[in-house]
């Protein structure tokens, strides 16, 4: 078993060497070392062979890392072997790389912008790697340095294919994950919303997203941000799902008060008959000094200024 692993181990480091296509210097590997199993006698290959079949190996859950050499080789962008193979989209040289790190805290791995292998596979739109990332024990709740999951990426760029890998396999996280902000504020719903994906919208909200979930800048909700995009399509899309017409803003307004200055009123006639009549009136803004304000007898003092007592 040691023999093959070690034969498996340089073989994928001599592939991964040639299809490094991003001219990146890889640290150097440790040489091979010979097993010396060819120089063992016939009773001392037979007793190895006894004790190896009592052995009790651990399962493939076990999560304590790999510690063969060439995991730990990264390029100066941080990227694994693992990485690189995803981005030159060298599809079986990733096989091979996953299949040796079965539930390997190596798949999680992350480069310097915080992307995993997942992330790369999405955008790289490559939804059979999804598929064999998220099953080998990839964590789809990682994010990279924008607070984004592989989801939201797929959201951002419209990738069909892998939003539906990411939305049915380890479904387990799927509801923290929907409900997640990246740095931005932005939830997988608002982004979808954003980028006009309206297919994409009705399969969030049918998958759990929350439709009224409030951005963490200003408190809009996708329906708000609709109006600021004026798309009527998506007004309709988000009504027809049940997007709450009287949520406000952490400033107090409704999406209908979004509408005025705005050049689509069809969209301002389509909220006015769903928001609430006490609702409709823009929200006072708050009191300031005004400039008639009756001032102390101090500040009444300077209508001359002296100098010199003069």
């Amino acid at each position: 078993m040691d023999v093959h692993t070690a034969a498996m181990v340089n073989y994928v480091d001599c592939d991964v060497d040639e299809m490094d296509t991003k001219n990146r210097k890889m640290q150097h590997c440790e040489d091979r070392v010979d097993s010396g199993v060819d120089s063992l006698k016939e009773d001392e290959y037979r007793k190895i062979v006894e004790e190896m079949e009592t052995l009790s190996l651990p399962g493939p859950s076990v999560n304590k890392g790999m510690c063969e050499s060439w995991t730990e080789d990264v390029t100066e962008d941080g990227d694994t072997y693992l990485h690189l193979a995803i981005i030159q989209e060298a599809e079986d040289y990733a096989i091979q790389i996953i299949k040796q790190c079965q539930n390997d805290l190596f798949l999680n791995r992350q480069n310097n912008q915080r992307e995993t292998a997942l992330h790369l596979a999405v955008i790289t739109d490559q939804p059979h790697m999804v598929d064999r990332l998220l099953k080998a024990g990839c964590d789809p709740r990682l994010v990279d340095q924008s607070g984004n999951t592989a989801l939201h990426i797929a959201c951002k760029r419209g990738s069909l294919a892998c939003f539906s890998v990411l939305t049915q396999i380890q479904t387990q996280h799927l509801h923290s994950i929907l409900s997640f902000p990246n740095y931005s504020g932005h939830t997988c719903l608002h982004i979808a919303a954003i980028n006009n994906y309206l297919s994409m919208v009705e399969s969030l909200v049918q998958l759990g997203a929350d439709v009224n979930a409030k951005e963490q800048c200003s408190g809009r909700t996708s329906l708000h941000l609709a109006v600021d995009l004026q798309n009527l399509d998506l007004v309709h899309t988000l009504i027809a799902l049940g997007a709450d017409v009287n949520s406000l803003t952490y400033g107090g307004y409704t999406p209908y008060h979004l509408t005025f200055g705005r050049q689509n009123s069809e969209i301002q006639r389509q909220l006015y008959t769903r928001t609430a009549q006490e609702l409709r009136a823009m929200p006072e803004s708050e009191s300031e000094e005004s400039d008639e304000e009756c001032f102390s007898d101090e500040d009444c003092m300077y209508d001359d200024i002296q100098f010199c007592g003069r």
